[in-house]
């Protein structure tokens, strides 16, 4: 049997093809045996048996080469291939059918007492031999797989029976020198429970896993639900180390999506996982239209958000795709995974994917740069993730914080207006509802230029907004990571601190549904699910570590920092929020009213403050443009902006309105975090 099985593995489509030739010769002659009940009358019928042997196989051969049944690898055949082999075979029948009735017969090139059954008998006689002799390579795979485990290979209990789970059951036992052979299933869908799947048989819910490894001996647990949200992971997780079982996971949807692994690689729990959350519904069509064959550009484009960003954008076959950022390094490394990730496409589908990838070094405060980057991309679609996002830090240096995130977000918004910019989506944050931090209240302020720059132009210009993203750079999941590999403590600040948490590419996917969404001005919030207690987080990356809390890790509190919350906010007061067509994202309603008024002198006044680096205007121009800002800091107690109007000295104004011309010689600006 094993030698059959490598034979069979070895064959090919040509090989295919001369096999149905001679079998093809073979069942009109079977046909008209079986219609004259085992006689051959071929003094009769021999002329005619000629005939219709060459015509029916000439038809055949044309109907499976166009049906495209020699360009299949048939060892992997399933119900797809075996409807294909179905539709061909009866296409085939009703053309020799045809032709028999309303050629042959009629011109005298077979005889008019041939039996009609013939065709039909022939027709249904080719299309069982043509399925057989393909089916017969998957069949002696399988016998030749049905090979017993290693003696040393760990027992599995696989935690999902549905199709990604079966898909790792055939794996193993497809592959035994893998070192893993699964013995049973958990599945909470209770008409599962009790069956067989491919010969593993479901003996409970994912609840009964300790029983149900006890039993079977498991020594490792994989969890095969890429949808399922983190709630059902933390759970399995948890009953896995109450027994002491090792546990490996499937990538979970995103991971998939974005193409960088398979369904069946394993990897250990990771932190993601616990977090993960229902798979969004992408509205594939509308982000056709937004990005496909479109000149496209990216911010912030070697950061956490904007290479994400580039990645996905990357998909939908954007015209071009320009990746500007400040760091030469991180834009380096991206854009060469993006070179890559193109050549794996075109391998894939053997053509398409003929973006053209530019990199850009660019700092967003230099208006002359990049005004000449937008007139010489004309970009139609921007994404501007470039921002500074370091809390504490931004509070030691408003300055920076200032003349990246507001300065830079107009000299863009500048430059897209000048060249036409079709969307313009600002990566928000939720800091920037009721900040207490400089970090927060520069990004409100983003949020109202943007806004003006829509009421302005008419154009879907706008602005999202989500909380923080797990793996990001300077995110605390890193810090904690670090933090365990150096033997600890693990710090955090407050045990009462909360926050909001999405994955890289989650958020990036709500972010481009948003673009597509956007009219014009908008605010655009993210459902975020429930937020996190940071203690909790911090629990959860120790365990998975494999260290315990309070034995081999500890846990210490620092205190609240300069800026911080212990809870962010989700709405502004003023602020409504509606709902859009997307079920996880939401609108601001009546951003316009919002607008404070004279809103340019105040900017240009704080962008002035920022540039001489006065503390004590700066707070008080942040104040001013952001009256819920909330932020008590040296200097900001000098100075209550009047009620009624501005009373700062507005400085000589750098940027002209709409315009990109400058007045005079911006400093020279310290390096920008690109990431959000």
């Amino acid at each position: 049997m094993e030698l059959l099985g490598a034979f069979m593995s070895k064959l090919r489509n040509r090989h295919f093809l001369a096999m149905d030739a001679v079998a093809f010769l073979l069942t009109p002659l079977a046909a008209l045996i079986l219609r004259m009940d085992g006689t051959l009358p071929l003094d009769r019928y021999g002329r005619s048996l000629v005939v219709v042997t060459i015509v029916f196989l000439l038809v055949k051969m044309a109907v499976f080469f166009r049906g495209g049944l020699y360009s299949r690898f048939w060892r992997y055949a399933g119900l797809d291939e075996l409807a294909r082999i179905a539709l061909v075979g009866v296409i085939a029948l009703v053309i020799q059918t045809a032709l028999f009735l309303l050629v042959l017969q009629p011109i005298g090139w077979v005889g008019r007492d041939f039996p009609r059954s013939v065709p039909v008998v022939e027709g249904i006689l080719a299309l069982l031999v043509a399925g057989a002799i393909r089916y017969s390579v998957p069949w002696a795979a399988r016998r030749v797989q049905k090979r017993g485990p290693r003696s040393d290979a760990k027992r599995l209990l696989v935690a999902g029976a549905g199709s990604a789970g079966m898909m790792m059951v055939l794996e193993m036992q497809r592959n035994p020198d893998l070192g893993m052979w699964p013995v049973a299933f958990v599945d909470d869908a209770l008409d599962k429970q009790n069956m067989n799947i491919k010969g593993v048989p479901v003996l409970g819910q994912c609840k009964d896993i300790a029983r149900v490894a006890e039993v079977t001996g498991a020594q490792l647990v994989v969890i095969a639900m890429p949808t399922a949200p983190g709630k059902v992971i933390r759970d399995i997780v948890r009953r896995c180390e109450d027994v002491d079982i090792e546990t490996k996971i499937m990538p979970g949807m995103y991971e998939l999506l974005g193409g960088r692994v398979g369904i069946k690689q394993l990897r250990d729990v990771d932190i993601e996982d616990l977090l993960r959350r229902e798979p969004i519904q992408t509205d594939i069509a509308a982000l056709g239209d937004l990005l496909r064959g479109k000149r496209v550009l990216v911010t912030g484009g070697g950061g956490s958000i904007g290479s994400e960003l580039c990645r996905q954008v990357l998909r939908f076959d954007p015209q071009s795709l320009v990746i500007l950022g400040h760091g030469e390094n991180s834009v380096f490394h991206v854009h060469r995974e993006l070179l890559k990730l193109q050549e794996q496409v075109r391998a894939r589908s053997q053509g398409g994917q003929n973006t053209v990838i530019d990199s850009v070094i660019a700092d967003i405060r230099f208006p002359d740069r990049i005004q000449n980057i937008f007139e010489q991309y004309r970009p139609q679609v921007v994404f501007h993730s470039a921002a500074h996002k370091h809390v504490p830090l931004m509070e030691e240096n408003p300055s920076e914080a200032i003349t990246n995130n507001v300065l830079g977000t107009r000299i863009l918004l500048d430059a897209s207006e000048l060249v036409g910019v079709d969307h313009f989506v600002m990566i928000s944050t939720d800091k920037a509802v009721n900040p207490s931090s400089i970090m927060g209240a520069t990004k409100r302020v983003a949020e109202l230029l943007v806004h003006q720059a829509a009421l302005r132009n008419g154009r879907p210009y706008v602005a999202v907004r989500f909380g923080n993203v797990l793996g990001s750079r300077g995110s605390v999941v890193e810090t904690f990571k670090e933090q365990i590999l150096a033997g600890g403590p693990v710090t955090v600040t407050h045990p009462q601190m909360m926050r909001y948490f999405m994955t890289i590419p989650e958020a990036v996917q709500l972010v481009l549904q948003a673009a597509a969404l956007g009219k014009g001005g908008e605010i655009f919030m993210l459902d975020m699910g429930e937020p996190l207690r940071i203690l909790d987080l911090a629990h959860d990356i120790i365990e998975l570590s494999g260290l315990t809390v309070g034995h081999d890790i500890d846990v210490v509190f620092t205190g609240i920092r300069p800026g911080e919350k212990l809870s962010e906010e989700l709405h502004l007061e003023g602020e409504e929020y509606e709902p859009t067509p997307h079920d996880k994202i939401r609108s601001v309603r009546q951003v316009a009213d919002l607008l404070p008024q004279r809103l340019d002198r105040a900017v240009i006044s704080l962008i002035s403050a920022a540039q001489s680096d006065n503390r004590r205007r700066i707070m008080a121009g942040l104040r001013l443009l952001v009256p819920e800002f909330l932020q008590k800091g040296p200097g900001a107690e000098e100075i209550a902006p009047a009620p009624n109007g501005l009373h700062l000295e507005v400085a000589e104004p750098l940027i002209a309105d709409a315009t990109m011309t400058t007045s005079r010689t911006l400093h020279p600006p310290r390096q920008a975090d690109e990431t959000v």
